[in-house]
């Protein structure tokens, strides 16, 4: 029984980018705890997975615009990227939501704790990639307005929205290997990995695209 390429494509893209880090998180060193906080745990890592694979889920990626449309590629791209945006608009939050059901200290008094440790240079990252995320996220809402208001061309926007994406990446990766209490050796690597085959491959696509757009070769 012959499987068809889009199921292998899907199959491939759920063992990566499900199962392996869900495999390491299972597999970590990190001491067990509720099954409400490592389930928040599971699903931040499960989000930040997403949030690498949307590096591949670009129409620059030839790889896989030959089993799936631009347009079906862009409704994924969008609707894993409304998951992964929502996921850490909420991060901060969900860090202390198992504080309701703990004596000490207050979910209130831990969050502006939490958000005001300028000490810690991972926090200083996570609240940096929490700001290029909400950038991130609005500019992708509100792509056609700002492309009708600024007087650009979509494909202007589309190389800030890659540059962007990259910057955001970059600096959540830092602040997740930094402070990520189930980041160890191989969960990094996972991370650094994608972050940076990926990156590289969008950068890669960009700049010969615009090399082609403008008749530069090498």
């Amino acid at each position: 029984m012959q499987i068809h390429p889009k199921k292998i494509v899907i199959i491939i893209a759920l063992l990566i980018f499900i199962a392996l880090p869900a495999l390491l998180f299972a597999l970590g060193s990190a001491p067990a705890r509720s099954l409400l906080k490592d389930s928040l745990s599971l699903l931040t890592i499960l989000a930040f997975s997403f949030m690498l694979q949307q590096l591949f889920l670009t129409r620059n990626f030839k790889g896989i615009q030959a089993y799936y449309k631009l347009s079906q590629l862009s409704n994924i791209h969008k609707y894993i990227g409304y998951f992964v945006v929502t996921v850490f608009l909420f991060h901060p939050v969900l860090l202390v939501v198992p504080r309701f059901f703990e004596a000490g200290v207050k979910p209130l008094d831990a969050l502006i704790t939490l958000l005001t440790t300028f000490q810690s240079l991972g926090v200083v990252l996570g609240l940096i990639a929490w700001g290029l995320m909400l950038l991130l996220g609005m500019t992708a809402i509100f792509r056609y307005k700002l492309v009708q208001k600024l007087g650009i061309k979509y494909k202007a926007w589309r190389l800030f929205h890659g540059a962007l994406s990259v910057l955001f990446i970059s600096i959540a990766s830092w602040h997740a290997i930094e402070l990520g209490r189930h980041v160890d050796t191989l969960m990094a690597s996972f991370i650094m990995v994608f972050a940076v085959s990926g990156a590289v491959l969008l950068v890669k696509q960009y700049v010969l695209t615009t090399e082609k757009r403008t008749g530069v070769t090498s």
